[in-house]
C-alpha cells in the first residue's frame, strides 16, 4: 500500500516485475494480470486478512505506520 493512494481500497502485488493492484473488498484485479494459480493464492491470503488490509488502508490514508500482516507463503 502507498500513503494517500487512490480509491478504491487496494493493495499491490508485485509479480514477475509487474505491479498488479487488487481491490480489498472484491479481491478483483484493478489492473494487470496474474497467472491463475498465483491469483488463487493471493485471493485466499487476502480473504483471510481482509480486515487487516482494510485497517492498514485507513492507516495509509492518514500517513500513519501500517501494521504488519502475515505474508503470503
Amino acid at each position: 500500500m502507498y500513503a494517500d493512494d487512490h480509491a478504491p481500497p487496494h493493495f499491490h502485488v508485485w509479480y514477475g516485475g509487474v505491479d498488479v493492484p487488487v481491490d480489498i473488498r472484491t479481491l478483483r484485479l484493478t489492473g494487470g494480470r496474474l497467472p491463475p494459480a498465483v491469483l488463487r493464492r493471493v485471493r485466499r491470503w487476502a480473504g483471510a486478512h481482509r480486515d487487516e488490509l482494510l485497517a492498514d488502508w485507513e492507516l495509509a490514508q492518514t500517513r500513519r505506520p501500517l501494521r504488519r500482516i502475515e505474508p503470503l507463503r
